[in-house]
């Protein structure tokens, strides 16, 4: 963990590259804004089994003002793409991989909207170190060369891909230099042509056609026509504390339900109540599978979601993501703050790398349902149910805690035991370094199970069990638990800190 006082502010990623771009971006006189545009690019270079920029992207941005703001750039579906259509080509669920579950990238236009909102620095300045590492190289990090050895199967497939993680045949192991020419030539373009290269101009071409050449429905107008949206954050109260989280398509409803139960008279819900907040988790994933959906197509509001009680019968949820995302916490001593989400989905997203251009496109289509009966069931334009959600703690109107985290629909579990922990007195580093359990989604045959590193404390596990969920154990500090990044502000300054679990780091930047 990182503490200073008389800071300028502090960045927090999941890869330490990312962390030093964003301390650079710091450094350099830009605020939260810079550090979390500067590190989310070069994560789409460092860490592309989770994040590209053919994902997605969610954040919240505390302004100088005092003012809250949530950006969602989660991207639709193709416009010439119909239920009909692939319920007659894949039956009653969509594919986890493949053309069919890429929905246009939000996250470049997401990353524009937040340097119009505030940024100091140049748009250019953003792109420059993950241009320079995918041109030159780096080192690989323990969780890539994991992934590439786990999605060797289906990944080495695709050419785009087989060519960058795969050659020789083999994959880029821990350490060994990865380099992606194709895409360091896309950043180019990208510092050089702004946003709209990448959905109008000859970069766009190149990703669009490619894809067609697939089978892609993805069309030139699709792409130009979407634009992200600025909207009011879900808020709730815990603790004397305002908790501002994401409205859907985001399940941040999720963790207002958790910390409600909490209120309510859940005692030690970390320890002998773990039973009980397991209970909660449960519920929340339930109404999840049964509500949640785009609201520009009627879906329920995220209040209601709070609200609402869960429903009676059981409903499997999304199967387990691997890869997943990245989170990132930024905060600046003028009174900027960003937790910023950005997602392949699952790992390497739909395994298909686009080779002229070398961008790895998301996965999110496969969220959609194929039930026409569904909320979230498949329609053009429509943005599908989404797993991310980014997180501001605030006393009042200044910022207390600046959390972001991955881990797939586990993300409001995993933000609610580090706001509990917090809240308790553990440092970031106490908090992110803690033993981690979560309550997987429901099987295809209704049974959940709750998933327990090796360390969680025996009454822990045992009031888990005794509340009826059966317990399946895993290696303490393991990746399946999430990453997660905290900021504390304070009036001392600021402390940091980044999760083992992933390959990150944290930075305080001294004033």
């Amino acid at each position: 963990m990182t503490t200073a006082t008389g800071s300028r502010g502090a960045i927090s990623t999941s890869h330490h590259l990312a962390t030093e771009a964003g301390a650079a971006a710091l450094e350099a006189g830009g605020n939260a804004i810079d550090a979390a545009l500067a590190a989310a690019a070069t994560l789409c270079v460092v860490y592309p089994n989770n994040v590209a920029l053919g994902g997605d992207l969610v954040a919240l941005v505390r302004s100088p003002d005092g003012r809250v703001r949530f950006l969602n750039a989660t991207g639709t579906a193709p416009a010439g793409q119909t239920l009909e259509a692939l319920r007659q080509k894949h039956g009653d669920a969509l594919p986890l991989r493949g053309l069919d579950a890429i929905t246009v990238p939000g996250g470049v236009r997401g990353w524009d909207a937040l340097h119009q909102h505030g940024a100091a620095l140049s748009w250019a300045d953003h792109l420059a170190t993950a241009t320079r590492l995918a041109a030159d190289g780096f080192p690989n990090s323990r969780s890539v060369a994991a992934a590439l050895v786990g999605a060797r199967d289906s990944l080495a497939q695709d050419p785009g891909a087989s060519a960058v993680f795969y050659p020789g045949g083999e994959p880029i192991a821990e350490g060994q230099t990865l380099r992606q020419p194709a895409l360091a030539e896309s950043l180019r373009k990208l510092a050089a042509g702004g946003a709209d290269e990448f959905y109008e101009g000859e970069l766009a071409s190149q990703w669009i056609a490619g894809l067609a050449e697939l089978g892609s429905r993805i069309t030139p107008a699709d792409a130009a026509g979407f634009r992200p949206e600025w909207a009011d954050p879900l808020e709730g109260s815990f603790a004397g504390l305002r908790v501002l989280t994401g409205p859907p398509n985001t399940s941040g409803f999720m963790l207002l339900r958790a910390l409600n139960a909490v209120a309510a008279g859940i005692e030690d819900p970390l320890g002998e109540g773990a039973g009980e907040l397991a209970r909660a988790f449960r519920e929340a994933n339930s109404v999840r599978a049964a509500e949640l959906a785009d609201p520009a197509f009627g879906a329920v509001s995220g209040e209601d979601l709070v609200r609402m009680a869960a429903p009676d019968a059981v409903i499997a949820g999304d199967p387990k993501a691997s890869g997943d995302t990245v989170g990132l916490s930024a905060i600046s001593a003028d009174g900027w703050a960003v937790s910023l989400i950005n997602s392949v989905y699952w790992d390497f997203g739909a395994h298909i790398l686009e080779p002229q251009t070398g961008i790895i496109f998301q996965n999110r289509g496969t969220s959609f349902s194929l039930d026409p009966a569904s909320p979230n069931a498949f329609a053009p334009g429509k943005r599908p149910r989404h797993t991310l959600m980014p997180v501001l703690v605030l006393d009042g109107d200044e910022v207390a805690w600046v959390p972001a985290t991955m881990g797939g629909s586990a993300q409001p579990q995993i933000h609610a035991q580090l706001l509990l922990r917090s809240l308790a007195g553990a440092t970031p580093s106490e908090a992110t370094h803690a033993p981690r359990w979560i309550v997987n989604e429901p099987a295809a045959d209704g049974r959940v199970t709750v998933t327990a590193e090796a360390d969680v404390p025996e009454a822990t596990r045992d009031a888990i069990e005794a509340a009826g969920f059966t317990l399946h154990t895993v290696p303490s500090r393991t990746e399946k638990l999430g990453h997660s990044n905290l900021i504390r502000a304070h009036n001392a300054g600021y402390a940091a800190a980044s999760d083992p679990r992933s390959d990150g780091s944290a930075i305080v930047v001294s004033a």
